[in-house]
This record gives C-alpha cells, sequence and structure tokens, in this order.
C-alpha cells in the first residue's frame, strides 16, 4: 500500500514544501493539495517548490475540476513540471466544490468532466485533443506521462470513473463504503471493456495517532461537513432511502443546515456540527497506532491501493511521524 499526505495552500507556502520533505522521510510517496484559488494559495506554482526539494515524490491537486482553468492549460502546467521534473505528477480531479461555489459558479457536469479527463490526459501526454471545436496539440512533450485520477461518490460518478478514469479517489476511508464504491467502479470499468484492476483506488481522510479519541474527533470532525456537501447534492437527485446510493452514506446530512467556505477543510469548522461521532469514526482513522493498522489492513484487503491522510488538525507533524515510524513499514509494499 502506497501513502500519500494532502494539505491545504495556506500560507506560508514554505511550510508546506517543508510537511512534503518530512513526509517523503517518512515512506510516502504522494503529495496533495487542495486546489481552490480563492481560498487557498496557487497550488501548482507550489508544486514546482515540492518536487526541487523532494527525489521520488509525486504531487497532484486533490482535487482540480475542468471549469477554473481552461484545459489545454491545466495540461500544460502538468507536461511543464513532468518535462522539469520527471513525470512526477498526478491530476486529481472532480466536478468541483469549493474552487468553484466560492466563486459564485455551480459545480461542472459530468459529461463536461469526463471529456476533460481525456482532453486533459491526451495533451499532457503529447497528443492531439479538440478543445472548443479546436484539434490542439502540445507539440513540446515529449514522453509525457499524466495519470488522471476522478473524485466521486454517486452512482453515476463512479460509473464515469470506471469508464474513463486511470484512478479513483474516495474522500472517506469507511470499509462498507468503500467495498460497495469500488465495486461500482470496477463493474463499470469491465462494462466498459477496460481491464478493472488496471484503476489505481486511493482512499483519502483525515487520520489523527492518538489515545485521546474525543480530541481527535473534534480535530477530524471537518471532514463529515466537507463529505456532506457532497452528499447533500447526492441527497437532491436521487432523494432519501434511494436504491442507487447507500443510507449509510446519506443519513447524517439529514441535520445538516448549510455550509460556511470560509471554514472549509479546518479544524474546529462550526459548520460540522451536524455531524456526529459515529460518522467521524466511520469515515477517519482515529486512535492508538493499532487502530489505524487494522482499518488500514481492512481497506487494502478490499483492493485500496492508496492512503491519502488529510493532515489538517492540531498533530500534523506528529501524524507524519507516526505513521512513518509505525504504520507506513506495517502496510508497505
Amino acid at each position: 500500500m502506497d501513502f500519500g499526505l494532502v494539505l491545504q495552500t495556506d500560507p506560508p507556502a514554505s511550510q508546506v514544501i517543508s510537511l512534503m520533505k518530512r513526509a517523503e522521510r517518512n515512506g510516502f510517496r504522494y503529495g496533495w493539495t487542495f486546489d481552490s484559488a480563492v481560498l487557498w494559495q496557487e497550488p501548482f506554482v507550489i508544486y514546482s517548490q515540492i518536487l526541487a526539494n523532494t527525489q521520488k515524490m509525486h504531487v497532484g491537486p486533490m482535487v482540480t475540476n475542468p471549469g477554473t482553468r481552461t484545459w489545454e492549460v491545466t495540461a500544460s502546467t502538468f507536461a511543464t513540471l513532468n518535462d522539469m521534473y520527471g513525470n512526477r505528477t498526478v491530476c486529481g480531479i472532480g466536478r468541483g466544490d469549493s474552487a468553484m461555489r466560492v466563486a459564485g459558479r455551480a459545480p461542472n457536469t459530468l459529461a463536461r468532466l469526463g471529456e476533460a479527463i481525456e482532453v486533459i490526459r491526451d495533451l499532457a501526454e503529447g497528443r492531439e485533443a479538440e478543445v472548443d471545436g479546436n484539434t490542439i496539440r502540445l507539440p513540446w512533450v515529449k514522453d509525457g506521462r499524466l495519470p488522471v485520477w476522478m473524485a466521486a461518490y454517486g452512482p453515476k460518478a463512479l460509473a464515469l470513473t470506471g469508464q474513463k478514469a486511470d484512478g479513483f479517489i474516495l474522500q472517506l476511508a469507511d470499509p462498507y463504503l468503500t467495498e460497495w464504491m469500488v465495486r461500482a467502479v470496477r463493474d463499470a470499468a469491465a462494462a466498459a471493456g477496460r481491464d478493472p484492476a488496471s484503476i489505481t483506488i486511493c482512499v483519502a481522510a483525515p487520520a489523527y495517532v492518538g489515545d485521546d479519541l474525543a480530541h481527535a474527533r473534534d480535530q477530524c470532525r471537518w471532514f463529515g461537513g466537507m463529505v456532506g456537501n457532497h452528499v447533500a447534492d447526492l441527497v437532491s437527485r436521487y432523494g432519501e432511502h434511494s436504491s442507487m446510493v447507500p443510507d449509510e452514506l446519506t443519513e447524517y446530512v439529514k441535520a445538516r443546515q448549510g455550509y460556511d467556505y470560509s471554514h472549509h477543510g479546518r479544524a474546529g469548522n462550526p459548520s460540522a456540527d451536524f455531524v456526529p461521532d459515529e460518522i467521524v469514526d466511520r469515515f477517519c482513522l482515529l486512535g492508538p497506532v493499532e487502530a489505524h493498522i487494522e482499518k488500514l489492513r481492512a481497506l487494502r484487503d478490499l483492493g485500496v491501493d492508496q492512503f491519502a491522510v488529510y493532515d489538517m488538525h492540531d498533530a500534523r507533524e506528529a501524524t507524519i511521524d507516526a505513521y512513518g515510524q509505525h504504520i507506513i513499514p506495517a502496510l508497505a509494499g
């Protein structure tokens, strides 16, 4: 199992870079960041410095979207980083939550997202692609490689992931839901004539190592609020108790009263007060080292290839070090 570190690009950027260097020293192979230009600093500028200050770490957004940048700009940015640092980027992409909504735009449609996945990958790898009715190619790209991993929860998005993406990003660590969603992605891949085993499975969630479970829950409760944005969209689309979406995912958002993006992804987010302890425990990895190892082994048995640690709480360095000293050695390989 591979491991990744997920950060927001809060200033100073030097701290983001320092944490990524620390993560690589501790055995993390991937460095991810949020991508929302209004809320945080521009990640692609920071990726250049992360790549320059690490040796093997792969970097990318968790996640970008097809609406905040034109597709040829996104592809060219990835391709430039790859040309400079040797194919060490990965494009995590989704419909767009905070990046689009904070700017007053609706998230992208799945049809637009599916088209963008193919265009961005083709351009970044040196092939021709059609953008706004024009066939273009980046003529300077040589031996480019850009895996595109899609974030998804709902049935149509999961199907699209299986049909077109190189990887699946699931932003929660509940084993029941992981099994359900991974199966949906792989079934869609098989139906599309693809090898289901070729799709990389990445589970991303907060992790907090320690014996004070109440404190760990409070530090990670924000994650249930963030996931709740997507779940609320699913409920509005499919209704409550729909056979299309498990109740285990949707039930907890009944008490949701709205969301303030100024606290997005941060410990103490007041917009996450509706999230019960049960959801925090199911969606996150909390407790002593042994609890993390046990849950990660269960996820690995379900086909998860990477666990990406959301490290937005008051023990960032300690979490990175605990994973490097005790958890990654028990799961690596």
